[in-house]
């Protein structure tokens, strides 16, 4: 039955009907008439931010930690480039938000009308895709393909424009069911003969590793079970990528811990030394792989990817197989067992004896200090003193999102959002905000750095408004701690502007918006402290005052292979001097 309707109210029909809870967004001019129907319902439920780029990152957070896709709403000129970090973000880490950006009017498009930007234009690189609707009677039917196409294949970003006009004119609304969703359908199913061939690989191999990516945990619930037990079966060690952890459980009898440039000492000699790394979900990105010419040099390699884009793009591989994680492994698992479950059990035992030999080198160690907070320590405690509980951690970028990635434990997919792909100091707020509305009774942590914290500090105006008792958890150093120490190990010392000399009292800001207010600098107060974040019913900001000159190890510089780490604090700058990292 045809159904006549505004634009405006079509756009609330189609998210309604598409399931959707909740829509981040910021009213202007170019959405009234949408905020005008959202006003008269109470289906779908608002959450005001405080800028529009906190819209996309608590509309990440949200999908990252559902599985679902996040909605954020936002106006015409600086609400939809405000916008742009946050849809790039998604793009970069595969995360499916729908961004609906209101537009001047069709006739005034191209007259440089007031609050006008080519928002189409400027997204079109950093979308899987985009529209802009001129005709009402395409408005349902757009928005319904944006949804297909975000969560469809490799998710990401969409946007859709949509004119004040064409909001306010009539239309014919078409439902999901009737929507014509174009020619967008990516194969889930891998290339079975890639598949059989990989198997056949992984019966021999003497020295195999699971390398895991986001695409794992993208994938859904089932692909990380099947990853489970697709690894203790075959007693293959398991890696992840800093958006893949969770995936594999970090008490797993396989887990060897995040790689990469600060990844664990075992992880990424394990790569470097492997004879076959199966590449599960994860797309082979700089901070992996160091130098091309010596990544995992003596290694066939496989990889699943639903992205053919992905596949060979920059590491040639052996067994290119584009499918869904799911599908590809249901399948290999189905045919490694109908072969007789076979792997060289002899060869894979020397392998964990070599991988246990490079666990004793304890690469986390740090120098404990009963005087000052080491960052470790508070990453140690907060980890002890939270596992136990329903628990979401978000992160900034920089040495704390390291830390947090080499010192937290994750032991289910979608419990850890934070910025990999592009880095965006200050996703970690409004990221919370989006995790604790998604799910409001359970512990929201996000683990910061001050300089990062203040990009996007306003989002705690939402938290405060909304009741979410978001915590933030800043590691505050008083210096922008990663670019301070790439400027101690490669730049001779000179810290140019990697510190602030105005730094605000995060208690008394706390309580400014209507927050608690912590401040710990004592190792001896610490549990008690994080403790009080924790049982406190409400927002919380907690200024953790750490060792200002502490370093991220283990670390890999820039363009080194995998079996080039820097592991401790003492020779790290006589190395570098002598114009290497330390062989280990």
């Amino acid at each position: 039955m045809e159904r006549q309707m505004t634009g405006a109210k079509m756009v609330v029909q189609a998210l309604k009907d598409q399931g959707v809870e909740v829509v981040f967004g910021y009213p202007g001019g170019a959405v009234l008439p949408i905020y005008d129907e959202l006003f008269q319902q109470n289906d779908i439920r608002h959450i005001l931010v405080r800028h529009e780029q906190g819209a996309a990152h608590a509309a990440e957070g949200y999908a990252r930690s559902t599985g679902k896709p996040g909605v954020a709403l936002v106006t015409s000129g600086p609400g939809a480039t405000n916008a742009v970090t946050g849809i790039t973000d998604a793009l970069m880490d595969s995360i499916p938000i729908v961004v609906l950006s209101g537009q001047v009017p069709t006739f005034a498009i191209g007259s440089d009308a007031f609050q006008e930007a080519d928002t189409v234009g400027i997204t079109r690189p950093c979308t899987k895709h985009n529209w802009l609707v001129k005709d009402t009677d395409d408005l349902a039917n757009t928005i319904h393909k944006a949804f297909h196409v975000a969560t469809s294949g490799r998710p990401g970003p969409v946007l859709i424009d949509i004119p004040k006009d064409v909001q306010f004119a009539s239309g014919t609304y078409v439902a999901p069911r009737e929507a014509v969703l174009g020619h967008y359908n990516p194969p889930v199913k891998g290339d079975l003969d890639q598949i059989t061939a990989l198997v056949e690989a992984l019966e021999t191999a003497e020295r195999p590793i699971f390398y895991t990516g986001g695409g794992v945990i993208n994938s859904g619930d089932k692909a990380t079970q099947l990853l489970r037990e697709f690894a203790d079966a075959t007693g293959f060690p398991v890696t992840s990528t800093l958006m893949g952890l969770g995936a594999y459980p970090a008490s797993g009898k396989g887990w060897l811990g995040m790689l990469g440039m600060h990844g664990l000492y075992e992880a990424n000699l394990a790569m470097h030394g492997c004879d076959l790394m199966i590449n599960v979900g994860a797309r082979f990105d700089d901070r992996i792989t160091g130098r091309i010419a010596d990544f995992s040099p003596n290694s066939r390699k496989a990889h699943i990817d639903i992205d053919p884009s992905s596949i060979n793009k920059v590491i040639r591989v052996d067994f290119p197989i584009v499918g869904d994680v799911a599908h590809v492994l249901e399948d290999a698992l189905r045919i490694w067992k109908s072969r007789g479950r076979k792997v060289n059990r002899e060869a894979i035992a020397k392998w964990w004896a070599q991988i246990e030999e490079w666990k004793a080198q304890n690469c986390l160690a740090y120098q404990p200090s009963e005087k000052v907070i080491k960052p470790q320590y508070a990453l140690e405690r907060l980890e002890a003193l939270t596992k136990g509980h329903d628990r979401y951690i978000t992160t900034e970028v920089g040495q704390h999102q390291m830390w947090a990635a080499q010192y937290l434990g994750f032991e289910a997919p979608n419990r850890w959002m934070t910025s990999g792909g592009l880095g965006t100091m200050g996703y970690g707020v409004p990221a919370s905000v989006g995790v604790q509305v998604a799910h409001p009774d359970a512990l929201v942590i996000n683990v910061a750095g001050e300089a990062s914290w203040m990009m996007n500090m306003q989002e705690m105006g939402t938290a405060v408004q909304f009741r979410l008792p978001v915590k933030q958890f800043i590691l505050n150093n008083e210096r922008l701690g990663m670019v301070r120490q790439w400027q101690e190990l490669l730049h001779g010392e000179r810290y140019s502007h990697s510190w602030s000399e105005a730094l605000p009292d995060f208690v008394k800001l706390a309580e400014a918006f209507g927050a608690k207010g912590i401040i710990c600098k004592d190792p001896a107060d610490l549990d008690d402290a994080i403790m009080e974040m924790i049982n406190y019913d409400g927002p919380v900001i907690f200024d953790c005052l750490v060792e200002k000159h502490e370093n991220c190890f283990p670390m890999i510089p820039s363009g080194e292979p995998h079996n080039k780490m820097l592991l401790g604090q003492d020779s790290t700058k006589d190395a570098i001097k002598a114009g290497g990292a330390v062989l280990v």
